[in-house]
């Protein structure tokens, strides 16, 4: 006996729910054209020489087109390439560490069982309305810690954010007070806890924290300006800013001299050392976008 199969109801969307499918994906794709306009312009602008900056401004397509930026930006590649290992080592490393240290620090000030979690919170809090100042943080670090032209003067200032401590410890509340005592009748120490059962149930907060960190730490410039002497130990971003002031001081030297200014590429370099810095940091997103927005959202949420 055959049987016979109907098929499936289709339910049609309303209207509403069509129109505002259409007009929010419309606004969304605008809003991202206007937001990848600026980085067009920075990739033309590099491009473009000198002299058509000067006399047309910038545009969405070279009307010039010169290496002449890239040129003089590569012309010791051996000295970018180790501006960029330096970078890199600071950035992994300091990541891990930061990492380690604020989510550490957001565990036990999430427990309600740490009987000094409220004076030690108030202690974080406070050091984000006062701080130290310069001065004092300079000569610690000089004096104190003999951190004079070391990588950890460049790692050490950036570890233990407050705000991103904040953030990983209102993730940390989030977990069931009931995981902890179970893991305890189980004889887990808290260390192990920690290491085992928090850190994994918090991992898109870890990835959204570890985003900002990242990016404070490939973007640092001014602690390689203080504690930074030796060249072949810039980072990379004060390793631009120390082609740059080259350049631009050359370019008041060609101005005193009389000689042209518009052969000396200020503008497109800038535009250049931008492309150069921000073009490795923008293939770390996507692979961090999936816990991006649950982990803000997530994070936003509060006791």
């Amino acid at each position: 006996m055959k049987t016979t199969t109907s098929a499936p109801i289709k339910i049609r969307k309303p209207a509403s729910t069509i129109v505002f499918n259409v007009v929010g994906g419309v606004f969304l794709t605008a809003m991202a054209i206007v937001c990848l306009i600026p980085f067009i312009l920075l990739v033309s602008g590099s491009f473009t020489s000198e002299s058509s900056i000067v006399m047309h401004g910038f545009s969405l397509f070279p009307k010039e087109f010169s290496l002449a930026a890239y040129k003089i930006l590569l012309k010791n590649p051996v000295t970018i390439l180790r501006a960029y290992g330096v970078t890199i080592f600071v950035t992994v490393a300091g990541t891990l560490g930061a990492l380690v240290a604020i989510s550490m620090a957001a565990y036990v000030l999430s427990r309600k069982y740490f009987r000094f979690r409220n004076k030690f919170s108030f202690f974080f809090y406070f050091t984000t309305l006062f701080n130290g100042g310069m001065v004092s943080t300079y000569v610690f670090f000089i004096r104190y810690l003999h951190l004079k032209d070391s990588l950890l003067a460049l790692i050490l200032p950036l570890m233990v954010n407050i705000f991103y401590l904040l953030i990983m410890r209102n993730y940390m509340s989030a977990i069931p007070e009931s995981i902890v005592e179970s893991c305890k009748i189980d004889g887990a120490g808290e260390f192990r806890i920690y290491w085992q059962f928090a850190l994994p149930l918090v991992k898109s907060g870890l990835m959204t924290v570890a985003l900002f960190i990242v990016l404070d730490y490939w973007n640092d410039w001014y602690n390689a300006m203080l504690y930074i002497t030796t060249r072949d130990k810039f980072p990379l971003q004060y390793m631009l800013y120390d082609m740059l002031a080259s350049t631009v001081a050359l370019a008041k030297l060609a101005s005193n001299a009389s000689v042209s200014m518009v052969d000396i590429p200020g503008q497109s370099m800038r535009m250049a050392m931008a492309a150069l810095a921000i073009g490795p940091i923008i293939l770390v997103y996507p692979f961090v976008q999936k816990y991006f927005v649950s982990g803000i959202t997530l994070g936003a949420v509060k006791e």
